[in-house]
């Protein structure tokens, strides 16, 4: 599936294609082999980034086994994705295939693996907690996969029990696995995934710092060089080469003028004008940990109207800020920002912030719990959010601030400074 980041990365990259991104007006492609000042002053912190460890997978996987017993789940299966990564630091992919894993709640896991894969497995698996008795079955192309899956259940005695399935498992394996193992109850396995990854360790929390600390330098390096004439392309460019600097992967997107008030973006191609409002969203990856980061600005001098949007947006994020704390159920912090906003005439509801406020962040982008109405989740300390409040004018343009949000013991902290201005979002000038 291709990710909000990925399609506008691709968009921006289809522009150019067609010559809407021409770098004739000296654009980024110039600077290949001689950097911006800005971004070739960047230092890689790469150095920083602490891998997890063996002994916290395995910590993990306790935690896992501890929720199934009281959610009543005798085993939890996952296949190619995040959750995988989390509890294994196994990364696979593999189309049709079935590759899976299946920790119990009590005993050890087994694996089940394409006998042409079994090689790749190992090596991965070799790194992951249990490798020394690991238990790997096998299927050959002309075989059928979840009969030996199955199978491994019975070994288990855990066949006529309750299967909890990671929630991206697609249908296809689902279906085949309830075909094999007609007796076993397969339910939802969130409650073990989301149950575990929802609240992060001290050190998750200092691998999300390092991602939140590399997208704000990236963006800033990023406007220093900006200039009149740029095209979307170019700053996607000029942030993929800042974060080469900072030894991390990451992207962005870039919106123009009125196309900011679309607030995932558009297709279209743009070029930066003085006057017009830029806004730029993403993150980067550190150690698999993710950040996400929205800054607004304009090169030149924003109107009155835009300033006063700015400041409205600006206290909504606050206010999120304030307001969110342990025991404080997640709804509330996105109503908090909605009521500025309201307050502000820029309501009611939806109208203008169109969106929730924000979504837990970790491993991937976007994970559980959610800031939105209706979410009765309580927070706890150790969660990451999204705090992104935004107002957006059909044709005219949009303003969203975006940083990322840790609760702690007795209320919540930003992971980076908010921006103080359109004129001068990164407090340098």
């Amino acid at each position: 599936m291709i990710s909000r980041r990925h399609f506008v990365q691709l968009s921006s990259m289809s522009g150019a294609a067609l010559g809407v991104s021409s770098f004739a007006r000296g654009g980024v492609e110039e600077s290949h082999s001689a950097l911006p000042p800005s971004i070739s002053a960047l230092k890689s912190m790469k150095d920083q980034a602490i891998p997890i460890t063996l002994e916290e997978r395995s910590e993990r996987q306790e935690k896992a086994r501890r929720l199934m017993g009281a959610n009543h789940i005798d085993a939890l299966l996952m296949m190619e994705g995040t959750s995988l990564d989390y509890f294994t630091g196994i990364r696979w992919w593999g189309g049709e295939r079935l590759f899976a894993m299946v920790l119990p709640a009590k005993g050890a896991a087994f694996y089940v693996c394409p006998a042409f894969e079994e090689g790749r497995a190992r090596e991965q698996i070799a790194a992951a907690p249990g490798s020394k008795q690991a238990d790997i079955r096998t299927w050959q192309e002309d075989d059928n996969p979840y009969q030996r899956l199955a199978q491994g259940l019975r070994d288990r005695r855990i066949s006529t029990g309750k299967l909890g399935m990671e929630e991206t498992v697609r249908f296809l394996f689902t279906n085949g696995i309830a075909n094999a193992a007609p007796q076993v109850n397969i339910v939802s396995g969130t409650p073990i995934t989301a149950g575990c990854r929802m609240v992060k360790s001290d050190h998750e929390i200092a691998l999300m710092q390092l991602a939140n600390k590399a997208t704000l330098a990236a963006y800033e390096a990023t406007y220093l060089a900006l200039r009149e004439g740029m095209t979307q392309s170019d700053v996607s460019e000029l942030i993929a080469q800042a974060y080469t600097q900072l030894g991390f992967p990451g992207e962005a997107s870039v919106q123009v003028g009125e196309y900011s008030a679309n607030p995932h973006g558009s297709a279209t191609p743009q070029v930066i004008r003085e006057g017009l409002i830029v806004m730029v969203d993403d993150g980067c990856t550190v150690e698999g940990y993710q950040s996400d980061i929205t800054r607004t600005f304009i090169l030149g001098k924003a109107s009155d109207k835009m300033k006063k949007v700015f400041d409205v947006v600006h206290r909504a994020q606050t206010a999120a800020l304030k307001t969110a704390r342990p025991g404080l159920e997640c709804q509330a912090v996105d109503a908090a920002a909605r009521k500025v906003i309201t307050d502000a005439g820029y309501g009611p509801d939806y109208k203008y912030f169109a969106h929730r406020l924000g979504h837990g962040i970790g491993m991937d982008g976007h994970e559980w719990p959610y800031l939105v109405r209706g979410n009765a989740t309580p927070m706890a300390a150790n969660m990451t959010f999204s705090d992104e409040p935004g107002i957006y004018i059909p044709g005219e343009f949009g303003i969203r601030l975006e940083d990322d949000m840790h609760i702690t013991e007795n209320g919540a902290e930003l992971f980076t400074p908010q921006s103080p201005s359109l004129e001068n979002p990164f407090g340098t000038a």
